[in-house]
């Protein structure tokens, strides 16, 4: 039985440790990481790196590599990667499940303002703040470019590459981030509005009560859904008990 994590987000790693504590023998796990980051946390099991050509270069994938499940456990804004494994799977006929993160959900004292894409947050951000801490990831930065009138604190695993806006400093690091450090980065810096995409999750998250604390703006870049008819799972456990029952498996030891 072969089951395939599209993966390189935390919820991916959590579930192949637990698919990986399963005794029985006859269970092999890939997981797939798009390559983006140059040094990856890496999960359990068998690892391969970069892409498949596509919905119909993954499908053939899970042909030849006889896949029995798939698990979309891909960052909440891959929606490329979706909508070609949904494509992939119905191609193959392979069960398909997403992993996805509850999305945040503003609470009393929040000073949300939201956007659908990067390109609409970058039109309505002027009219927030001058001082800006981008927590969108190095891949969209340049719809942010031509905001020179904004001085921006970025954060990213690895270092952005251009276009991206003039006016910019750079933090490398990686989550989950506490809220003291959070609190220390707004003061230190004298943020006045923070952009972050709904990712969802607690590792990130703490930006969010710094925010709230102070009175800051935040603008919430909202997320796609999943691909139409494509069950979800809105946790590592729930994604194992998914796979447990489709392939026959006994339960986990951890996702009961």
């Amino acid at each position: 039985m072969h089951v395939l994590i599209l993966g390189g987000t935390a919820e991916a790693r959590r579930l192949a440790e637990i698919l990986a504590a399963e005794a029985s023998p006859g269970l092999r796990v890939t997981n797939s990481l798009a390559g983006r980051v140059s040094t990856p946390r890496l999960p359990p099991g068998e690892v391969r790196v970069g892409g498949f050509g596509g919905a119909e270069g993954l499908a053939r994938w899970l042909r030849e590599h006889e896949v029995d499940a798939l698990v979309d456990a891909t960052h909440p804004f891959a929606g490329t990667i979706s909508s070609n494994a949904a494509r992939a799977a119905g191609a193959a006929h392979v069960p398909l499940l997403a992993l996805r993160r509850p999305v945040w959900v503003p609470v009393e004292g929040d000073d949300w303002h939201e956007a659908g894409s990067l390109e609409e947050a970058a039109q309505l951000l002027p009219a927030l703040g001058r001082r800006v801490f981008l927590t969108t990831g190095r891949m969209g930065l340049a719809a942010f470019a031509s905001l020179d009138e904004l001085w921006f604190l970025v954060r990213s695993v690895d270092a952005p590459e251009a276009p991206h806006p003039a006016r910019m400093e750079v933090l490398l690091d990686r989550g989950p981030f506490t809220l003291a450090g959070e609190r220390e980065l707004l003061r230190r810096y004298r943020i006045d509005v923070v952009v972050t995409k709904d990712s969802g999750g607690a590792a990130t998250a703490p930006k969010l009560t710094a925010a709230r604390e102070v009175g800051l703006p935040v603008l919430v870049v909202r997320r796609s859904p999943a691909p139409e008819g494509v069950p979800v799972a809105v946790d590592p456990e729930q994604a194992a008990r998914w796979i447990g029952e489709r392939l026959g498996l006994p339960p986990f030891p951890d996702a009961d």
